[in-house]
């Protein structure tokens, strides 16, 4: 029973954080009866706010006709929101900006409704936008911590340090960004301390938004280059063929990520020629480099390209392959044994 309801408390977690997905949009646009609802309430509020000026609706106080004149004008602005949102945002092809412009639309809605709401409560618009200001000042001072998440809100809708269904880590967090919302930020966690591999740990992380002003972030799939140089590494003696070594090991990376990793090779070059760093020498095949350990072996290590979410299978299936190529030659590759390993 316990585990139905972790279930349930994850699906309604994902989906409440989760973008509406392709199919979702499509089934949206197939049908606009919400434009006849829309129309006939508006019509509604009007007959109501024209019946109350020819006194059919027996009030007399001025309250009525701002509540009416608001109710019209929150109608109008859900209508234009729907339509935006039906006609343009779920026209985007990227999920994420269609995810990114809803929520700054519900944030633009919220202000404006309460603005309207305000001029109902309060005499003119002037005392409104006073009274606004002076009860944004106290929680200014009350919500400091919270209103630093929204700036860190507004820093990562512009400068796009991280964007949904991104690998990152930030201070000692690392995972898949699954929300960014006004607040904080939710990863799906990788790793962490229960784990040794690059796989998801099963728990979520959420962070302030106000972090990201003052801790590094580090993107492991920036959208121009969404690939990580990874290492593979093995302890050999000293006494082993150290060619064929080099060569089985390259000849294995290559066959398993050699042309995924030369094409990604020449576009790290293309970004690398429209900045000012200078040109750094970027293999584009895998690389065998041989360190000295500080025990009685060397390290073999063959460094390669891939792509961040695939790194731990690539990984696997290369080690695989790569022990079974070296042990075959016992001769020239010599392992730590017993004790020594």
């Amino acid at each position: 029973m316990e585990q139905l309801q972790r279930r349930s408390d994850v699906r309604k977690e994902l989906k409440h954080a989760a973008p509406p997905t392709a199919a979702t949009a499509q089934a949206e646009n197939k049908s606009h009866l919400w434009m006849l609802v829309y129309a006939l309430v508006l019509l509604g509020l009007i007959g109501l706010e024209l019946s109350w000026r020819a006194g059919l609706l027996g009030w007399h106080s001025e309250m009525p006709e701002r509540v009416f004149l608001v109710a019209i004008g929150l109608v109008i602005l859900s209508a234009i929101v729907k339509m935006f949102d039906t006609f343009l945002i779920d026209r985007l092809a990227s999920p994420v900006s269609r995810f990114n412009l809803r929520r700054i639309l519900r944030l633009l809605i919220a202000i404006i409704a309460t603005c309207l709401v305000a001029s109902v409560i309060f005499h003119n618009w002037y005392t409104a936008f006073v009274s606004l200001g002076l009860i944004s000042l106290i929680l200014g001072f009350a919500l400091q911590t919270p209103i630093t998440s929204l700036i860190g809100w507004i820093y990562i809708l512009v400068r796009t340090p991280y964007r949904v269904g991104d690998r990152i880590k930030i201070g000692d967090a690392t995972g898949v960004v699954i929300d960014v919302s006004y607040i904080d930020t939710t990863l799906w966690e990788f790793g962490g301390d229960l784990l040794s591999t690059d796989h998801p740990s099963g728990r979520i992380i959420k962070f302030p938004n106000s972090r990201v002003l003052s801790n590094e972030v580090y993107n492991y799939t920036w959208p121009l280059f969404p690939y990580v140089w990874n290492e593979i590494k093995f302890s050999v003696a000293y006494e082993s063929d150290l060619e064929y070594v080099a060569e089985t090991m390259r000849r294995v990376a290559e066959k398993e990520v050699g042309e995924n990793m030369a094409q990604q090779v020449q576009a790290f070059r293309q970004i690398l020629a429209q900045t000012p760093v200078d040109q750094l020498e970027v293999r584009e095949h895998p690389a065998v480099l041989f360190r000295t350990n500080s025990n009685t072996w060397l390290d073999a290590i063959v460094r390669y390209l891939v792509h961040p979410k695939e790194a731990g299978r690539v990984k696997s299936r290369m080690i695989t392959k790569l022990l079974k190529e070296l042990t075959a030659e016992p001769d020239k590759v010599l392992f730590p044994k017993s004790n020594a390993r």
